[in-house]
């Protein structure tokens, strides 16, 4: 047969009109589903295989191949077949479907695509003459010896889809299977992809899944997908368990933690009674199995801060070896750089300026170190005041609710007092004060500042006439006061205020 001939016999069994077709969806599918070209590229370069046998067989028709030309050809067109219905079944589920917005899980896919392979191959088998009725009845001997050596992929191609008909995974499940935790990325015919934190892709045959046992994370009837994660401390005994647990849910509730659920709330529970210490655990939810660690790590930093704005220390280990001569020495040292650190804060305050030197030193001894973590409310709008704060580094945001939201006011920074006006005359706070970033802040209490007070009720003067002089500067910024008017209101503020700090203390 010629050249020409060859190309008519091609011509005339559809060669052309098939390999049209497959261009065609090809290109579709390429423009449309750029996520799945290296899919499409191994099943063209397939098909492009198949086309070039097809036309080799078909140009050497002439040196008379025999039986073998026969096979080759037969081969060559049940591979173009293969790739056509692979492509087919491409344009059909992650195409044709998506479009219409229907969701297939990819074991379908996978299953209906082999048993299109299965059909073709019979009904090229059934064209080239063979019996397909003799092949069932006579190869019982051949099928059991197939299906024992395939009885893992069978395994998994029964267990794939047992898996998709009991709903009892799905793709973005978070899972434990053994000692692998992730989420669930696919379910093929064959094997279930798993995607752990550590950017690994775990493939777990189905069958592995099906007899043995694994975990869905978050997944309960009836209730939000979180997981509860646990986070361990330990105290010394000779801090009260219920003061712990107070403290440790205090802070874990006043924090603006992303991921951990405020519903069911975090808790706070006694585990155990160790050697020298009491094991404490915070339990709490987490909404996003993504961010466990990170989120682990922001509850363990508000655990500590609030432990420690409470004066309460972690337990230190048995084994530590206390040096005391040395360490007596070193903690004196350490207290007088505190010490001096507080005095340099404190003279920078207006409502100190006019303390004498021991005085402020009074102050300073006075002053309890509390620190906030990011996020942190420092104080709430409307909550009883007992104590001002001395912000001695970081940032802080003022804001101010109402039944509209939240509102930011002004910003806080290094040196500011706030708070003095609710514990020098009992008021509510008038402002939720959040911290921006880590925060080192001092805390006066009430009682150590009475103590001041009392012993010299000149101090009490001159605190009035600062926070009378602050009200009027704010008032003059909105009402535009002038030189005399500022002044008379400055007197009448001082003199008001100077008796309501009188009434509170008890000064006479």
């Amino acid at each position: 047969m010629n050249s020409r001939g060859t190309l008519q016999h091609l011509h005339d069994a559809g060669f052309t009109e098939l390999a049209a077709i497959f261009a065609a969806l090809a290109l579709l599918f390429w423009l449309l589903r750029p996520g799945d070209r290296s899919t499409l590229y191994h099943t063209a370069v397939f098909y492009a295989l198949a086309l070039a046998g097809q036309v080799a067989i078909a140009l050497l028709s002439g040196f008379e191949l025999g039986l073998a030309g026969d096979v080759l050809r037969e081969a060559f067109v049940i591979m173009a077949g293969v790739a056509l219905i692979r492509l087919c079944g491409l344009v059909l589920f992650r195409l044709l479907l998506p479009a219409l917005r229907l969701q297939s899980p990819r074991i379908l896919e996978d299953v209906l695509v082999i048993v299109a392979y299965i059909v073709w191959g019979l009904v090229r088998l059934r064209y080239a003459g063979l019996d397909l009725s003799q092949i069932v009845t006579t190869s019982a001997v051949i099928t059991a010896v197939i299906a024992f050596s395939m009885q893992d992929t069978l395994g998994n191609i029964l267990g794939g889809l047992a898996i998709q008909l009991d709903d009892s995974l799905e793709v973005g499940d978070w899972v434990r299977v053994d000692d692998v935790t992730g989420r669930v990325s696919d379910i093929r015919w064959r094997s279930v992809s798993i995607e752990t934190n550590n950017w690994e892709t775990v493939v777990v045959p189905n069958g592995q899944l099906m007899k043995s046992k694994f975990t869905v994370l978050g997944h309960r009837s009836g209730g939000p997908a979180a997981v509860r994660r646990w986070v361990w401390f330990d105290v010394d005994y000779s801090v009260p368990p219920s003061r712990v647990i107070a403290v440790a849910q205090e802070s874990l509730l006043r924090s603006a933690i992303v991921c951990m659920a405020t519903d069911p709330p975090p808790q706070c529970v006694l585990m155990a009674l160790e050697a020298g210490r009491a094991r404490y655990a915070v339990r709490y939810w987490l909404t996003d199995s993504g961010r466990d660690d990170s989120t682990d790590s922001e509850v363990r930093v508000h655990l500590l801060a609030g432990l420690q704005r409470s004066g309460l220390a972690i337990a230190a280990p048995q084994y530590s070896v206390h040096m005391i001569e040395e360490g007596e020495t070193q903690q004196q040292a350490g207290q007088a750089k505190e010490l001096g650190g507080r005095l340099k804060t404190l003279q920078h305050v207006d409502i100190f300026a006019h303390l004498q030197p021991d005085e402020l030193r009074r102050v300073a001894e006075a002053l309890v170190p509390t620190p906030f973590a990011p996020g942190e409310v420092m104080t709430r709008q409307g909550a009883e005041a007992h104590w001002l704060y001395v912000l001695a580094e970081g940032e802080a945001q003022v804001v101010f609710e109402d039944a509209k939201g939240s509102h930011p006011v002004s910003s806080l920074h290094e040196g500011t007092v706030f708070g003095e006006r609710g514990m020098m005359l009992g008021e509510r706070r008038s402002a939720t004060v959040i911290a921006r970033g880590d925060v080192k802040c001092y805390r006066l209490d009430r009682a150590a500042f009475e103590d001041i007070i009392r012993a010299r009720p000149q101090i009490a003067e001159d605190v009035s006439r600062i926070l009378a002089m602050r009200e009027v500067e704010l008032q003059t910024v909105r009402q535009a006061l002038d030189a005399e008017s500022r002044a008379s209101e400055v007197s009448r503020r001082h003199g008001e205020i100077l008796g309501r700090i009188r009434e509170f203390f008890g000064l006479h």
